[in-house]
């Protein structure tokens, strides 16, 4: 006996229901041409991951009930070939305050161009970005379905996402007769995310003594990417293939009943680095971004130093030099060498480079608050002008030509305010808002050795990596004028922010009390800024988005 099961590991377009209506009958009619009997798409691939508030509109979901038979009845052609399409269902009864909620999110297997079985998905996430329970209802039920014809038949337990997190639903399909695990997902992209899946499943695996195959999502949508990676176990837990990182893919595996049991086996993807997960995920969170809401291209302030550095070369991998501009805007403080090293770089990376100066502006600012000012000296202020002005420019060209602003702050910027409301946070899209300042200076070196997406070598110049930051808005400024340096920083920021560790654990770890009590102050006095911010690129298990939920006023002290 063998059977091809093949995975739809597609990025589908939240709402796009005709889109991605036609993408799952393309996979599934190059999946039958290959031999394959069982598709597996993602959790809720019929409309997108994740559709948010769209799941409270009635029209949306009687939208997905018509996509979903018109589906149906486009694979009632290839016969015998069982697909499995995630999508929500049923209803709700509402008035203005009050929902009774009986919404599931499903998956239903099509046959022959029928729905020939369906399963509710039983445990639903409430924490990090997720927030499920406040869409649906958990099922209570099991859904064990067969696949394949004649002697290449069988039964397959249907698992979505969060259920194969917990002990029961993978054991009651067990017990419900199933000999083949399946499970679809839709699990945002943290580091270390996808091989931290394959542990927690081969836990599964151990358990229930099933071979298991998962199947994921690939995609960016608002500030969440999904990797893909999917793939497949034995069931002695050893990996039977595994799917390609952060791109499409229609994976093939073959199912064989072996004197020992069912056999999965199918290609294997190499174990990646960190970086280069870190790298995809933010060249995928551009494209999809822009393209899905179609921008014709990204502009950014290219300023000489490491941040928009970064941001410079994720943009052209993205999209192609064609498609980013850069402007570098000049103020009385910017150094020589940041002029030198932003035309070097643009040179480099081969974009639309402009010099605007910021100077005529900044001195008719001066002029016009003279009398205000009288007699006070400048401080942060007269910053925050040059860097408002620089906003400014930026959102004009983008008004007048369509492009949207790429910001380019990092979080440790965003933890501690360093940062400038309507001056460098103003833009549409934060590239780098979940990418610490230490892990900015790894992942540039990363991109000066790799070239991954053949867009040029070595694209950022030495010096912007190794120079000390600056915002350049005052005379010989550096970052570390007034923070701890950014390894001590960016550790205290982990452990706080990221881990809710105590401020007394972090002192009793080591840290200088002055620079914990001076982080964390500056974590908490900030979050007005960090709500007025564009939305950014999630890569770690806890960013300044959904993840992170504390009041702007409120007088609790740890």
């Amino acid at each position: 006996m063998t059977l091809t099961i093949c995975v739809a590991q597609l990025n589908f377009f939240v709402g796009d229901l005709g889109g991605n209506v036609r993408k799952i009958v393309d996979a599934a009619t190059q999946a039958y041409a290959q031999g394959a009997r069982l598709l597996l798409t993602p959790e809720l691939s019929l409309c997108g991951y994740a559709a948010e508030d769209l799941f409270l509109r009635p029209a949306f979901i009687a939208a997905c009930d018509d996509a979903l038979s018109g589906l149906a009845a486009q694979l009632a052609g290839l016969k015998g070939m069982a697909v499995v399409v995630g999508h929500p269902s049923g209803g709700d009864t509402r008035t203005r305050s009050v929902s009774t909620q009986l919404r599931h999110n499903a998956a239903s297997v099509l046959r022959d161009g029928q729905v020939v079985a369906r399963y509710a998905k039983r445990q639903l996430p409430n924490y990090q970005v997720f927030d499920e329970r406040r869409y649906f209802s958990p099922g209570d039920g099991v859904c064990v379905f067969e696949a394949g014809e004649g002697a290449d038949r069988v039964r397959v337990g249907l698992l979505i996402c969060e259920d194969a997190w917990f002990e029961e639903p993978a054991e009651l399909s067990r017990q419900a007769g199933a000999e083949l695990l399946a499970v679809i997902n839709a699990s945002p992209f943290h580091i270390g995310k996808g091989y931290e899946r394959e542990a927690v499943m081969a836990q599964r695996v151990r358990a229930t003594g099933l071979p298991l195959v998962y199947a994921h999502l690939v995609g960016g949508q608002d500030e969440v990417v999904f990797e893909g990676h999917s793939f497949a176990l034995n069931a002695d837990a050893s990996l039977a293939g595994r799917a390609p990182s952060f791109r499409e893919a229609v994976f093939a595996l073959q199912l064989e009943r072996t004197p020992m049991g069912l056999h999965l086996r199918g290609p294997i993807e190499p174990v990646r680095s960190q970086e280069a997960d870190l790298w995809d995920a933010l060249v995928l969170g551009v494209r999809d971004y822009v393209g899905k809401n179609g921008f014709p291209g990204v502009l950014l302030g290219l300023s000489g130093g490491i941040d928009s550095a970064l941001v410079l070369a994720v943009a052209v991998d993205a999209l192609g030099a064609a498609r980013v501009r850069a402007v570098m805007m000049p103020s009385p403080y910017t150094a020589d060498i940041s002029w030198i090293d932003a035309r070097e770089m643009a040179r480099r990376m081969g974009v639309r480079y402009d010099e605007i100066s910021i100077l005529p502006e900044f001195e008719a600012f001066k002029a016009s608050l003279a009398s205000e000012f009288a007699g006070l000296a400048m401080d942060a202020t007269e910053e925050n002008i040059q860097a408002r002005i620089r906003g400014t420019l930026l959102m004009a060209l983008s008004n007048k030509f369509g492009s949207i602003v790429l910001t380019t702050g990092n979080k440790s910027e965003m933890a501690t305010g360093y940062c400038t409301l309507y001056g460098d946070m103003a833009g549409g899209f934060a590239v780098i808002k979940d990418l610490a300042k230490t892990q900015v200076f790894k992942l540039a070196r990363w991109r000066n050795a790799n070239d991954p997406y053949g867009t040029g070598v070595e694209p950022i110049p030495e010096r912007i990596i190794t120079r000390p930051p600056s915002a350049e808005l005052r005379p010989d400024q550096t970052d570390q004028d007034s923070l701890p340096p950014y390894e001590v920083l960016d550790a205290i920021l982990e452990r706080y922010m990221e881990n809710d560790e105590s401020i007394d654990a972090l002192i009793a770890a080591g840290f200088a009390k002055d620079d914990v009590e001076k982080v964390t102050r500056l974590i908490k006095i900030n979050e007005y800024k960090r709500r007025q911010s564009p939305v950014g690129i999630r890569v770690t298990h806890r960013s300044f988005g959904k993840d992170w939920r504390y009041p702007i006023t409120n007088r609790f002290r740890a």
